[in-house]
C-alpha cells in the first residue's frame, strides 16, 4: 500500500471538490486514510458518489466550511482570490495548496510515478498507456485531460505503486512532479501567451526531464525540436522512439481503408511484435510507440502490450465517430494546435471516399494571433473549410484578432472557406452541403462538437 505524506496534515478540505480532476484526487487521500471533506457550488454524480464514499460535501462554498480542524486546504487555479472558503483559510492560517503541488506530494508517495508530457498527444498516450497497464494487471492509479472510453471517467483509482498521469505544460504546472518515467511526445510551438517564444517552450521541457528520478527513465521522440537541448546532462535513463535510428520505431508500415496503421515495432535492429491499431494517422502510430517504449520500461511483455493496443479505445474528442447524418460520416476531433490540425486531416483524408469537410473552432485570441500563417496553410487536406467564431476560454474578448483573419489567410492559399456566426447557422449549412459519402470534421477545444451533435439529433 502506498503511503501518502502531505507535510503531517490529515484532514484535508477541498474546494471546488466536484472537479472531476479535484475528486479523484480526494478520493485517493480518503483510500489512503486521510479524513477529506470538500464544498461545491452545485449537487451532481460526482459529488454523490464522494458523499457515497463517506466523504462529506458542502453546498454552496462558504467560509464556515472550513472548519477548524482543517489541516489542508486544495484549491485550483479556477479559484478566484475573493472566494468566501479560499479568503476563511488565509485569515484563519490553513496552509493553502493548489491543485499541481498537492499531486506532486501525492506522486512521491508512488514507487512509480509516471508522467505523460508534450505539446500534442499526451492525452491520447496517456489512455493508451492506461489501457496497456491495465491489461497488464499493474492495477494503476490514473489521472488524465479527457474522458477515456474504456470506462467513461478521466480518473481511476487504484491500489497499487503505479500512477499514472498526464503532464501539462501550461503554466509549468508538471514542474511539482518527479516522475520515474517521464515521457516526452513532441516539443512545439504553442502556449506562447505563457512561455513567450519556442525556446521558453524547450526550457520548460527540459526542467520537466530534469526532474525525473536520477534511477528513472525518460522517453523521448528522437526527432522532436529541442531534443539535444532537452538530454544535454540528464541524470536519468534515455530511451527514444520515431523514425528508424531511434531505438523503438515502426517498420513494415501499412493502412488499411479506415486509416488504421499496422506495423512491425523494432527495438533497433529486432523485431519485438507486430501491432494493429485501430486508431487512424501517423500521429496515433507514434503515441503507441511512445506508450509500446514505456511499457516495455516497466517490464511489460511486448505480447501484453501489442495485445492491449489492437483493442484500444483511446479518448473522447479524439478523432471520435460521432455517427451518421444522410450517408456522411461525423467525426469529432480536439485539433487546435496547426500541427494536430493537419495530422488529423491527413489521417481523414485516407478514409473517405467523397469530399472531407471540417468545421474549426479557433481556441484564444492568443494562439490565433501567433500562428495565424500556420494554421491558414494546416487545412490543405480538407476540401471545404468552415471557422466559428474564436472560443475565448481563459482569455478576454480581443477585438484585434477574429475568425475573419484566418478566413482570409486561407483563401491566400487557396482554401475553399467560409465564415460562419454560430452553430444553428452552420447546421443549416451543411444540411444543404454533405452528400453520402462524405465527412465531416468538427474540430477544435472548445465546443464545436455541438454542431454535429446538432445535425445528428435532426
Amino acid at each position: 500500500m502506498n503511503k501518502i505524506d502531505l507535510n503531517g496534515a490529515k484532514k484535508v478540505h477541498f474546494i471546488g471538490i466536484g472537479g472531476i480532476s479535484m475528486s479523484g484526487l480526494a478520493e485517493v487521500l480518503k483510500r489512503d486514510g486521510y479524513t477529506v471533506t470538500g464544498s461545491d457550488g452545485v449537487k451532481t454524480g460526482i459529488t454523490d458518489h464522494l458523499q457515497a464514499m463517506g466523504i462529506p460535501v458542502f453546498f454552496p462554498n462558504a467560509a464556515e466550511n472550513v472548519a477548524d480542524d482543517i489541516d489542508m486546504v486544495v484549491y485550483t487555479a479556477a479559484i478566484k482570490k475573493d472566494n468566501p472558503e479560499f479568503i476563511a483559510a488565509g485569515r484563519n492560517g490553513k496552509p493553502l495548496i493548489e491543485r499541481a503541488a498537492l499531486l506532486g506530494l501525492i506522486l512521491k508517495g508512488y514507487d512509480h510515478a509516471i508522467c505523460v508530457a508534450g505539446s500534442h498527444g499526451k492525452t491520447s498516450t496517456t489512455s493508451l498507456l492506461a489501457e496497456i497497464t491495465v491489461k497488464a494487471s499493474l492495477d494503476p492509479t490514473i489521472s488524465i485531460g479527457g474522458h477515456m472510453r474504456m470506462d467513461g471517467t478521466n480518473y481511476r483509482v487504484g491500489n497499487s505503486s503505479y500512477f499514472l498521469l498526464e503532464a501539462c505544460e501550461y503554466s509549468n504546472s508538471y514542474h511539482h512532479w518527479h516522475p520515474h518515467l517521464g515521457i516526452i511526445l513532441n516539443i512545439d510551438a504553442d502556449h506562447l501567451d505563457f512561455f513567450g517564444d519556442e525556446k521558453g517552450v524547450i526550457a520548460s521541457f527540459k526542467r520537466f526531464a530534469q526532474n525525473i528520478h536520477p534511477s528513472g527513465t525518460l522517453v523521448i521522440r528522437k526527432d522532436t525540436l529541442g531534443f539535444d537541448e532537452v538530454i544535454r546532462d540528464l541524470q536519468c535513463n534515455v530511451v527514444t522512439f520515431g523514425a528508424e535510428g531511434a531505438r523503438f520505431w515502426a517498420n513494415n508500415i501499412t493502412h488499411n481503408e479506415l486509416g488504421h496503421s499496422t506495423f512491425d515495432v523494432m527495438d533497433g535492429t529486432f523485431f519485438l511484435t507486430k501491432v494493429n491499431l485501430p486508431l487512424p494517422g501517423e500521429y496515433n502510430m507514434l503515441n503507441a510507440l511512445a506508450a509500446f517504449a514505456a511499457a516495455t520500461m516497466l517490464g511489460i511483455e511486448p505480447s501484453v502490450i501489442a495485445d492491449a493496443l489492437s483493442t484500444v479505445k483511446g479518448v473522447k474528442r479524439r478523432y471520435e465517430y460521432k455517427g451518421m447524418y444522410n450517408g456522411t460520416v461525423i467525426i469529432d476531433d480536439y485539433a487546435h494546435h496547426p500541427t494536430e490540425i493537419r495530422e488529423c486531416l491527413a489521417a481523414a483524408k485516407k478514409g473517405v471516399t467523397g469530399k472531407l469537410y471540417c468545421i474549426f473552432q479557433p481556441h484564444t485570441y492568443t494562439r490565433t494571433r501567433n500562428h495565424l500563417q500556420d494554421f491558414a496553410q494546416a487545412f490543405e487536406d480538407a476540401d471545404h473549410i468552415m471557422l466559428l467564431p474564436i472560443y475565448a476560454a481563459r482569455e478576454k474578448f480581443d477585438p484585434t484578432i477574429s475568425s475573419l483573419d484566418l478566413e482570409k489567410g486561407i483563401k491566400n492559399f487557396g482554401g475553399d472557406v467560409v465564415h460562419l456566426n454560430d452553430f444553428e447557422t452552420a447546421k443549416k449549412y451543411l444540411q444543404q452541403k454533405l452528400c453520402p459519402g462524405d465527412m465531416l470534421i468538427t474540430m477544435g477545444a472548445g465546443d464545436v462538437h455541438f454542431v454535429g451533435e446538432l445535425l445528428l439529433s435532426t
